[in-house]
């Protein structure tokens, strides 16, 4: 392991929630979700809501600290949820549980504030691993569903090789690192941390602690809208 990799950060994990909010509609769902949560934050309550008028209200009641929320609902779509929880509770963390969505209610979703987008066909132990990396700062999105996004943001242009070396070195105003600005690369290649790792030289930790820098640096809060961001502005 590399232990001497520039602007390193090491932070503590980020606090257990103080309850959990998940907003779904189907009762097997929810009963499958409510277990694997007590298996992942055993000490968290979790509190059910079957629509939007029952979230908005448990909202208002209880003190949420991370919403999984499913986008066709009863009485309307989750992204209204997702959009009044960031602007009006921007530090409650939003995960969309789904189905499976098109391009544009996925795109929607993040734009409203969503970490991460999971997919409930996924096996148990999959989904707890995408739940647990919520709790370290994680952004969880299905790798199909990462794949459709990062194939949207694709270049014509011919991608550049992942070596030990930044590539062109970081653009001038991004405050990102040499290093963070060679993974925010890998990542728009859709790679991995663990491909990203192997290639490096690097341990998943290291990278997980630089992806996480990088959000921070650039204001997001997830892999998407850091590879958005960077495409914008010209950098990738």
């Amino acid at each position: 392991m590399n232990t001497h990799d520039d602007d390193l950060l090491l932070d503590d994990d980020p606090p257990t929630p103080a309850a959990i909010l998940l907003v779904e509609d189907n009762a097997s769902a929810a009963a499958r979700l409510i277990h694997l949560l007590s298996c992942v934050y055993p000490r968290t309550p979790v509190h059910h809501a079957m629509n939007l008028l029952a979230a908005r209200q448990m909202l208002q009641r209880v003190p949420v600290g991370l919403a999984l929320v499913d986008m066709h609902l009863p009485d309307g779509s989750g992204l209204d949820l997702l959009a009044e929880i960031q602007h009006g509770r921007s530090s409650i963390v939003s995960v969309v549980i789904s189905d499976w969505g098109n391009t544009d209610t996925i795109l929607a979703a993040i734009r409203s504030g969503a970490r991460g987008y999971l997919l409930k066909n996924v096996d148990d132990e999959e989904m707890e691993r995408a739940l647990s990396s919520i709790q370290r700062g994680g952004a969880p999105i299905d790798p199909l569903v990462a794949s459709r996004i990062l194939s949207l943001l694709q270049t014509s242009g011919p991608s550049l090789p992942l070596t030990g070396g930044a590539p062109q070195g970081a653009p001038r105003g991004s405050q990102l690192s040499p290093r963070q600005f060679e993974i925010l690369h890998a990542v728009a290649q859709g790679k991995t941390n663990r491909e990203i790792a192997t290639a490096l030289g690097l341990s998943a930790h290291t990278v997980e602690c630089h992806t996480r820098s990088i959000y921070r640096r650039l204001a997001v809060r997830s892999r998407t809208e850091a590879v958005m961001l960077a495409k914008n502005r010209g950098w990738l």
